[in-house]
């Protein structure tokens, strides 16, 4: 008999992901379902990503994701198998890793079928849990740090350092050698000082445009992770040093077309009307490749998830409800193991 297994669904989504995901029961996938370059995961831990829920409420993913659909993007689990194509993970090994695109089998459930090339060993001394937390946020926060620009003595302005993408960011740019400044709010600026900020503004304290602006064209990178709005942005031009960078991740609330509309246009226009910066969206990767140098830069102590929270499996929907206040330190994880159902 097929065993089973308990999962997280959604169909319609009348108000927010919370309220519409239901805990329901079905069958493990099969080794024999598996396709060329996939692996079968049982999942130890899952964190949760705002994109995990900005998707599902969004037109985009309802007319690119068939449903009933599982969310979550992100994970660390044991492989029970692998299809032969795959050479580079054996039966029984811990991986970690996240979808790169929104699935309709995610990962808040016992099991989940992923590409091997979205995954990475999970070096020998890392928690699972995390290395849960080092898929998304961290590839993001790597990429938003491009090496031809965070070099050493490279000075860098992170937006929000104290999030999961943000506290990710200030450890990869400090192994990189950067100085950088942040912003957070003040019950965190002495979080994003242990993380290596070399200065940090506190929001609540100081107007951050006026006090970037009074320093000039200083930044070789701004890297904004919150994108509530264009402030920013409409002032990178002054704080970037000639040929400087801006890098976009966060979009704000929700993604909706004046959101996407606004990261084309930015795209599309602005070396044309400003030219003298650089510009550019950060989009999921969630390759071997990122999540390896993440996995050694966490084995070497250069790097570790910051978790705010812990949630068990039946509480999904308060672990949507706490991401949702958008005042959370780092990440929220979700224990997945140990709830295994035999069919």
């Amino acid at each position: 008999m097929v065993g089973t297994m308990k999962m997280w669904q959604y169909a319609h989504l009348e108000a927010g992901l919370e309220d519409a995901i239901h805990l329901v029961t079905g069958p493990i996938p099969t080794a024999s379902s598996l396709v060329k370059d996939q692996i079968l995961v049982r999942v130890l831990n899952v964190s949760i990503n705002p994109v995990d829920y900005k998707l599902p409420e969004s037109f985009m993913e309802s007319i690119s994701v068939r449903r009933p659909a599982i969310p979550g993007l992100d994970f660390c689990g044991r492989v029970i198998a692998a299809h032969t194509s795959v050479h580079t993970f054996t039966e029984g090994q811990l991986v970690f890793g996240g979808f790169s695109r929104t699935p309709q089998n995610g990962t808040l459930a016992e099991y989940t079928v992923i590409t091997a090339a979205e995954c990475a060993a999970l070096p020998v001394g890392i928690d699972p849990e995390q290395a849960a937390a080092a898929a998304t946020a961290a590839t993001t926060a790597l990429q938003s740090l491009p090496i031809d620009v965070v070099k050493p003595g490279a000075t860098v302005f992170i937006n929000g350092g104290s999030g999961g993408v943000g506290s990710w960011g200030l450890q990869f740019a400090k192994a990189m050698g950067a100085r950088f400044v942040t912003s957070c709010s003040g019950t965190a600026v002495e979080l994003c000082k242990q993380l290596g900020a070399d200065e940090v503004i506190d929001y609540r304290e100081s107007d951050i445009i006026a006090e970037l602006k009074g320093r000039g064209a200083v930044f070789d990178l701004v890297v904004d992770n919150v994108g509530n709005t264009s402030d920013l942005y409409d002032l990178s031009s002054t704080i970037l040093k000639p040929g400087g960078t801006f890098v976009q991740v966060g979009i704000g609330g929700t993604m909706d077309l004046k959101s996407i509309a606004m990261i084309v246009k930015r795209s599309l226009l602005t070396s044309v009307l400003v030219g003298r910066r650089n510009y550019y969206f950060v989009k999921a990767n969630n390759s071997t490749e990122l999540l390896t140098q993440i996995a050694q830069w966490m084995a070497e102590g250069k790097a570790k998830a910051v978790i705010d929270c812990r949630f068990a499996l039946e509480e999904v929907p308060q672990s949507f409800r706490q991401l949702k206040k958008r005042h959370t330190r780092g990440k929220i994880v979700i224990r997945v193991a140990g709830l295994r159902l035999a069919g």
